[in-house]
């Protein structure tokens, strides 16, 4: 077979009969020049496309406890070579399917596992050289000559980028934002342009930022913290960097906007909702209905236990996998768990102050250019973003933002740290952040800083787990609301956790139990990761706001 048989466009991928098509479904999101007009880039096939059957075997047959090694790791020959080869053993006697696999693929393997920190150097030496550890070379395109390029799963980037650590060996689009945080303190301005010239590639490529640099996450999106990339580089180097990413920033809005302009009041469609008064707000979502690749064995697995049609669930787990939530009480039905997941009914209260920001920056960037008219139709359009999301998840009772439900039409009632959002970019009034203020030290203050949720369930983006990125974004909406003394407080715990397990095991993870910080943290689909390119990232800001050694 040759390589054009495998690098699918969109418009093939939905309309071919092509072998394994139907039980596949995976369509990448449409890339859009203008709101309505859907362009088709040539996608790559995922491993599930490029081994139908094979992929399921190995997957559902566990034979790697993370079904993320298959997915990464990379064919030896072509696929029909592989299928043929994998049809015609596996009814031989003795046929052992994880030798198969380990003859016919380079597994993947994880540098970090090697590297030994020095504790007695201490803490920034510590993070220093995690920058040289968790890096990895600019791949640019396959030459000719290299007829296997198009059936591995990485995706090429044409600049140095970091990963986040452990079994993430790839970029991941929110984390790289906390991850520039903390290259920004340490003056590796390089890697910082680097990094934000890698997303405005896959903007340009693709039309938006996948989740991931792999062929498996080119059906969603994550967090898009794009826009924030660009501010912070803009914030050493001028306006010439909003000129220089306006492009791919108007894309990027794009694609989240897709199909706004005909969306009829109350419905959906992709990431926008149209509510029944008129105004339109973002939701997560992924553009294919079946397991993830990734994580298969456990979405089929779960999909059993729901109510829910299949496709109707893998959709909601792969849009809270879009938010980077994944998982948590968040998107559950009030006291259900994972079975209940909800995701696309939700109008996420982080996600769409995020789209506020972008809306911001591109009116930034058209005044720079001299167009004063477009300049007022983004800050039109978040002006009343901004209107719309305050009056539905601002919660007056409570004293908190909330996700709202639109299918439901009512606010979700699970708090979240994602109601720390509109302090962060500015959305709220100086009395709502009063009010969250004294909400947030009242219940998701603990020991070790700020809880994710006030449920505890098992699920990884729950209490009694904390994060890098949403206490940085807490402290950070706090002290720009003038509540230094609460920022202070939860950024000295969280840097005091940090450090005393970075003591005790030489080593930054991704998550920390804060409630109870002697345990380490739990839930996930995975064992807890080091690296970690965004709690290093938030750390090392934090040490310099906070003049720690």
């Amino acid at each position: 077979m040759t390589k054009k048989i495998f690098t699918w466009s969109i418009a093939l991928l939905s309309v071919l009969p092509l072998p394994g098509r139907a039980q596949i479904g995976q369509v990448a999101p449409p890339v859009a020049p203008k709101p309505e007009v859907a362009a088709a880039p040539a996608v790559p096939a995922s491993p599930r496309q490029l081994f139908p059957g094979l992929f399921e075997a190995v997957q559902l047959g566990r034979i790697f406890a993370d079904n993320k090694t298959f997915v990464d790791a990379a064919p030896r020959q072509r696929p029909a070579t592989i299928l043929a080869a994998w049809n015609r053993e596996k009814k031989q006697p003795g046929f052992k399917l994880k030798a198969f696999v380990e003859t016919h693929f380079d597994l993947p393997t994880d540098s970090a596992t090697t590297f030994r920190s020095n504790v007695a150097a201490g803490l920034r030496h510590h993070l220093d050289t995690l920058w040289t550890v968790l890096a990895r070379p600019a791949a640019p395109p396959a030459s000719p000559d290299d007829s296997l390029a198009a059936y591995r799963s990485l995706l090429p980037l044409p600049k140095p980028y970091i990963v986040p650590g452990g079994r993430f060996r790839e970029v991941y689009y929110w984390d790289s934002y906390f991850t520039m945080l903390g290259l920004a303190e340490a003056g590796k301005n390089e890697l910082l342009n680097n990094l934000t010239d890698n997303f405005a590639f896959l903007i340009n490529r693709y039309g938006f930022v996948p989740n991931g640099n792999r062929s498996y996450y080119l059906t969603r999106s994550q967090p898009p913290f794009f826009a924030s990339m660009v501010a912070l580089v803009a914030k050493d180097q001028g306006n010439g960097v909003l000129l220089r990413y306006r492009a791919a920033l108007e894309r990027e809005y794009r694609y989240w906007m897709l199909g706004a302009e005909k969306l009829a009041p109350g419905t959906a469609a992709h990431r926008v909702v149209r509510l029944p008064g008129g105004a339109v707000l973002n939701r997560y979502w992924d553009e294919s209905a079946q397991p993830r690749e990734e994580s298969y064995a456990e979405d089929v697995a779960a999909a059993k236990r729901s109510k829910q049609p299949p496709a109707q669930f893998y959709r909601n787990v792969r849009a809270a996998a879009a938010s980077g939530w994944d998982f948590s009480s968040r998107w559950f039905q009030a006291g259900g768990g994972l079975p209940t997941i909800q995701t696309t009914d939700l109008v996420p209260v982080d996600l769409n102050c995020l789209l506020y920001q972008l809306e911001q920056t591109l009116a930034e960037a058209c005044q720079a250019a001299g167009q004063p008219a477009q300049a007022r139709s983004y800050a039109t359009k978040a002006s009343r973003r901004k209107a719309a999301l305050l009056a539905l998840s601002w919660d007056p009772k409570v004293g908190w933002f909330q996700d709202y439900n639109w299918q439901r039409r009512q606010r979700s009632p699970v708090r979240t740290l994602a109601g720390m959002f509109p302090l962060a970019f500015g959305l709220a009034t100086p009395a709502q952040a009063s009010r969250v203020a004294t909400n947030l030290k009242a219940n998701f203050l603990k020991p070790g800083g700020l809880a994710t949720t006030l449920s505890t369930t098992g699920q990884q983006w729950d209490a009694p787990n904390g994060w890098a990125p949403l206490q940085y974004l807490a402290i950070d909406g706090l002290r720009r609301y003038d509540r230094r003394p609460l920022a202070d407080t939860i950024a000295l715990r969280w840097v005091r956790l940090n450090r005393r397990v970075f003591t005790q095991t030489g080593k930054l993870l991704e998550k920390y139990d804060v409630v109870a910080p002697s345990r380490p943290a739990g839930g996930g689909e995975y064992p807890l990761q080091d690296g970690f390119g965004w709690t290093n990232g938030v750390l090392l800001r934090l040490l310099e706001w906070y003049k720690l050694n």
